[in-house]
């Protein structure tokens, strides 16, 4: 079996429009949560979310932006931003055998609700190119596209989790001779008025705090109300350690477990028991044990019963060692990005790898007793740590961990 390591990073999120920038305000504290602007979402400003200040015509012509929806811009954003860390040019020999394994929950929605809104509003016609706006596709055949990727390209959708989804199974394809360089992650844009609007109606958005709108998402406190959503993306370059060696690359970490797994219990309510089997998968795919887990990006979108039940799947996979375990939840920071989610966050969790510093559970006050493990609360904290997990559990009962641990080379 060949090595996977990561090569190249890429990230635009609502902390920061680089790697470097999202881990200092990681590291930080800092909030990219604030109330949904009326133009988005009219009403009482009650609606939060992790949102980017954006202007497309600081990287393209006019007349690229029109073909690309919000999500996809972000894609291309993240993807450029990783080719260049791994210190691969667009449109070279170099880059041309690679190809893209992508992650999204819905796609285009932006793209989606212009179509509708035009449409219902008695215009009677939408525009030509919405499909090719909106399709979930459209962001890898874009990424392809733009930086000359001639590789296998694949879009996952699995919900919450498609981007760890993506990441996985590109570790997969390159540990197993399928591939020799893949970009992998994931990207969404979900601030738009419908969007917000179905999510809310579904009683599962966190609205405003009323003292401050940048602590609306709390996870695992005992006052957390649900989730909050986020916008961006992330992107790595994934390849063989031989490749990467001979290019002389900057490795980053080493991709070393995946599991993958499905609930088959509810389309919405998530399982402890596929956690646990997800984890376990990844623990066993990687050699490792539960003891060499120096820290753990938790999935922790602070909701109710989705907070509880995975701190139990935690205890269960990780026995005496989930109390000395550090583990944090980044979303309340950046928001819940859906189908990029799983993406930013294993940047986070490689950030501690790289930086020493872990990551803190912001806005975590009031404890929840159900929830009692190391939370990591409000403020970050130094430790040294070779092995990290990040876990992804998606609507439809889906599961996919990732593990990773700083390289070293063997003799």
């Amino acid at each position: 079996m060949r090595r996977v390591v990561v090569s190249g990073v890429g990230v635009i999120s609502p902390i920061g429009k680089t790697a470097s920038e999202f881990l200092d305000a990681l590291a930080a504290a800092r909030s990219g949560v604030r109330p949904v602007p009326p133009e988005i979402y009219p009403g009482t400003g009650a609606l939060v979310a992790g949102q980017i200040d954006f202007d497309p015509a600081t990287h393209w012509a006019a007349h690229q932006t029109s073909q690309w929806d919000r999500a996809t811009q972000f894609a291309l954003v993240a993807a450029h931003q990783a080719l260049t860390n791994a210190n691969i040019q667009p449109n070279s020999d170099d880059a041309s055998s690679l190809g893209v394994y992508w992650g999204t929950g819905l796609g285009g929605a932006s793209s989606m609700d212009d179509s509708y809104r035009e449409l219902y509003a008695g215009r009677g016609r939408v525009r030509p190119t919405s499909v090719i706006l909106a399709m979930s596709n459209a962001a890898a055949g874009q990424v392809s596209i733009v930086n000359g990727l001639r590789g296998p390209v694949l879009n996952y959708s699995t919900a919450c989790s498609s981007s760890a989804s993506a990441i996985g199974e590109a570790y997969r394809a390159i540990k197993h001779g399928f591939a020799d360089a893949l970009v992998a992650g994931g990207s969404e844009a979900l601030i738009t008025n419908g969007t917000l609007r179905a999510w809310d109606a579904m009683s599962a958005l966190a609205h405003a705090d009323p003292n401050d709108p940048a602590k609306s998402c709390k996870p695992f406190s005992a006052n957390r109300k649900g989730l909050v959503l986020g916008e961006g993306a992330c992107a790595f370059v994934l390849e063989t350690e031989e490749r990467a060696l001979a290019r002389g690359a900057n490795i980053h970490a080493e991709i070393v477990g995946y599991g993958n797994t499905a609930d088959a219990s509810h389309i919405s309510k998530p399982s402890a028991e596929g956690q646990v089997r997800a984890m376990r998968a990844a623990l066993s795919d990687a050699r490792l044990s539960e003891h060499d887990v120096g820290y753990l990006n938790a999935h922790g979108t602070a909701t109710i019963v989705g907070d509880a039940i995975e701190t139990d799947a935690i205890k269960q996979v990780f026995g005496d060692h989930a109390r000395r375990l550090p583990v944090s939840s980044t979303k309340a920071l950046h928001g819940h990005l859906m189908g990029a989610t799983g993406a930013i966050e294993l940047l986070a969790a490689i950030g501690v790898i790289e930086c020493g510093i872990i990551p803190p559970t912001a806005n975590l006050e009031q404890p929840d007793p159900a929830c009692d493990l190391d939370y990591v609360p409000n403020e970050s904290r130094r430790a040294s740590v070779d092995v990290v997990m990040s876990n992804s559990f998606g609507f439809g009962g889906m599961n996919a961990v990732l593990v990773a641990r700083r390289y070293a080379r063997y003799a």
